[in-house]
């Protein structure tokens, strides 16, 4: 195969790759008496965050939020591996979500490579009650947003999945009430950098979001790279991904 030929067809495998991540990405406009909206910016083609959300009976609504550790086609594989078994432990755990979790971690530890890991957060919005339920896996903790300003941060949970082999994951729960904002994030929005070498930071993302509460999901995902960028100059050092939802 000619050296031309070859590089064109590693280069159609990495745009088809790279769009098959992006389809696997699932959250948007309205469902179980949440509105919500999420992005990602990945650094290279192929990136280590996801989001996802699926429809559950009993007027529940499942979303997730993860980040591999690496960068690039490494960290794209391992977090699909990460989607793909939580998506499965999911239908056989029931509302156990920690159980749940323990499943995704013994499934990573064993499939990855010394030294492999990826943060996790895992929750299960009940809109009859509106009560959310949630496992964080070594994630940066998302922070509701009541519509009074203050913030409640959703650290309940263990160790990012696939570093220890058997971990005994907690669930946390938190009561929602109309209004209120959840904001699900990955390290590489607090970590964006100005041209000082200072942090955007928890502060910066929480100002921005508050800042914009009034307005949709969707228009709040998009005030949030809109300061994080100006902050730091449009510089970008890893994958970025927001998530927001609304309780109806």
């Amino acid at each position: 195969m000619a050296t031309e030929t070859l590089v064109m067809d590693v280069s159609n495998d990495w745009a088809t790759a790279s769009e098959l991540q992006k389809q696997s990405m699932h959250l948007g406009s309205e469902v179980g008496g949440l509105s919500y909206s999420a992005a990602c910016r990945q650094l290279r083609e192929l990136g280590g965050d996801f989001y996802d959300s699926v429809p559950l009976t009993e007027n529940r609504t499942a979303f997730a939020i993860g980040d591999a550790c690496g960068k690039g086609l490494p960290a794209a594989l391992l977090i699909s591996n990460v989607q793909s078994s939580l998506r499965t432990a999911m239908l056989f755990s029931g509302n156990d979500g920690a159980r749940g979790i323990n499943a995704v971690n013994h499934q990573v530890y064993g499939s990855s490579s010394g030294g492999r890991f990826a943060t996790l957060f895992y929750g299960v919005f009940d809109s009859s009650t509106r009560t959310l339920r949630y496992v964080n896996a070594g994630h940066n903790p998302p922070m509701v947003i009541r519509r009074d300003g203050s913030i409640v941060y959703l650290e309940v949970g263990g160790a990012p999945v696939g570093i220890f082999s058997d971990w005994n994951y907690e669930e946390g729960q938190v009561q929602l009430d109309a209004g209120d904002l959840l904001v699900a994030y990955t390290d590489g929005v607090t970590e964006a950098t100005n041209a000082a070498g200072e942090y955007w930071g928890i502060e910066g993302l929480a100002n921005a979001a508050t800042n914009h509460m009034a307005q949709s999901p969707a228009e709040i995902v998009s005030a949030v790279f809109s300061a994080m960028d100006e902050f730091s100059n449009g510089r970008q050092e890893d994958d970025v991904t927001v998530a927001v939802l609304r309780v109806a």
